[in-house]
C-alpha cells in the first residue's frame, strides 16, 4: 500500500544484518544470516510495517572499515529475496548510490525488482560519501551531486512505462533500447536521501519523498519548512512524503542498558513521543529497536505494531 501524505503516520524500518556499521549494529547481527533476515521480513509483513529498507555500498576502504564495517549486502539482491517471501510490505533502497552506475543498469535492476514484487518498490537515492568507492568504479566523486541530479531525471524516464525509454542529458543519453520487464507500478516513487542543503534542495525539486539522514528532532521543523519553500519556488505541486528517523526504541522497561538516547516506556508513552513527528509534518517514521537477539527484535516489532502503532494518530 503506498505511503500517503494524508493518511495515518506510517512506520517502516531499516533491516538489520544487511549493514553492520559499529554506529548502530547490535552484537547478535554479526552471526546472523539469511534465515534471520527472512524471519524479520515476515514479521514486518505480518504486523503492518509499511516498508523494509536496505543500504548500498559496493566496497569500504580500510580507513573507514573500523567504523563502517565491510558488511554491506547488495540492496537489490537482498530486497529480491525478501520480495519472494512477503506479500504486502514495501521494499526500499535506503539509499541506492545511483551515481556509481549507469542509469540504464540501475533501471534494469530495480524495474525487475518492482516487476517481481508486484509493484512494491520505493527507490531511495543518495549522493554517496566514500571517495575510494567512486574511484574504484570509475565514477565521479567530486561531481556526484550534479551526476545524481541527472541520474534521477534519467531514472524517471528509464523506469517509466515505455519499453523504449528516451533521455538526453549532459552525461547520459539513451533511446531506441528496449528494456522489459517494465516496473509493475506506472510510476516508481523516487525518494531522495540526505540532510545537507544540496540534498534538501534535490528532494524538494526532484523527489517524491525525502529521507533525512540523522536530523535530530529539534532541527527537523526548519528543514521541513525549507524543503516546502524550495518545492513551492520550483513550482512542484505534487505532494512529497516527508520522513524522519526516530531515536532507538525499546517498548517497555528494559532490564539492560539501551543507551540514554533510546526512547523507552509503556506503549502509550512511546506513541505520545512519536506523535510529535506527525505534528512537525512528517508522514513516515523509520524506527529502530534495541535488541540482544533476533527473537527480541521480532518481539519488539510485534509489540510496537500491536500496542504503539494504534496510538500514533490520536
Amino acid at each position: 500500500m503506498p505511503i500517503s501524505t494524508t493518511g495515518p503516520l506510517s512506520y517502516g524500518m531499516q533491516l538489520p544484518i544487511q549493514s553492520q556499521s559499529t554506529i548502530y549494529a547490535e552484537g547478535w547481527e554479526a552471526a546472523a544470516g539469511p534465515g534471520d533476515l527472512a524471519e524479520i521480513a515476515r514479521t514486518a509483513d505480518r504486523t503492518g510495517f509499511a516498508y523494509l529498507a536496505s543500504c548500498d555500498h559496493v566496497a569500504i576502504p580500510r580507513r573507514l572499515a573500523g567504523v563502517m564495517g565491510t558488511v554491506w549486502y547488495d540492496p537489490v539482491a537482498t530486497l529480491a529475496l525478501l520480495a519472494g517471501i512477503t506479500e504486502r510490505v514495501l521494499l526500499m533502497s535506503h539509499v541506492a548510490v545511483v551515481g556509481l552506475r549507469h542509469p540504464l543498469a540501475t533501471a534494469k535492476q530495480y524495474a525487475t525488482l518492482d516487476h517481481l514484487s508486484g509493484g512494491r518498490l520505493i527507490l531511495g537515492v543518495g549522493a554517496g560519501h566514500v571517495p575510494e568507492e567512486f574511484e574504484a568504479l570509475g565514477a565521479d566523486f567530486e561531481g556526484r551531486g550534479a551526476v545524481l541530479d541527472e541520474t534521477i531525471d534519467a531514472l524517471k524516464a528509464a523506469l517509466g512505462p515505455e519499453e523504449y525509454p528516451e533521455f538526453a542529458g549532459e552525461r547520459f543519453s539513451f533511446g531506441g533500447l528496449g528494456q522489459l520487464p517494465r516496473p509493475a507500478q506506472e510510476r516508481v516513487p523516487v525518494w531522495v536521501g540526505g540532510s545537507s542543503p544540496a540534498a534538501v534542495r534535490r528532494a524538494a525539486v526532484r523527489g517524491d519523498g525525502w529521507l533525512p539522514q540523522g536530523d535530530p528532532r529539534e532541527k527537523l521543523p526548519a528543514q521541513i519548512a525549507r524543503l516546502k519553500q524550495l518545492r513551492e519556488a520550483a513550482g512542484v505541486e505534487a505532494p512529497i512524503v516527508i520522513g524522519a528517523i526516530t531515536e532507538p526504541l525499546y517498548v517497555g522497561e528494559p532490564a539492560w542498558s539501551v543507551g540514554r538516547r533510546a526512547l523507552t516506556g509503556k506503549p502509550e508513552a512511546v506513541a505520545e513521543s512519536l506523535r510529535a513527528y506527525r505534528a512537525m509534518g512528517v508522514h513516515q517514521i523509520q524506527v529502530r529497536f534495541r535488541s540482544r537477539s533476533r527473537s527480541e527484535l521480532t518481539d519488539q516489532m510485534a509489540v510496537f505494531a500491536a500496542e504503539v502503532a494504534p496510538h500514533l494518530d490520536r
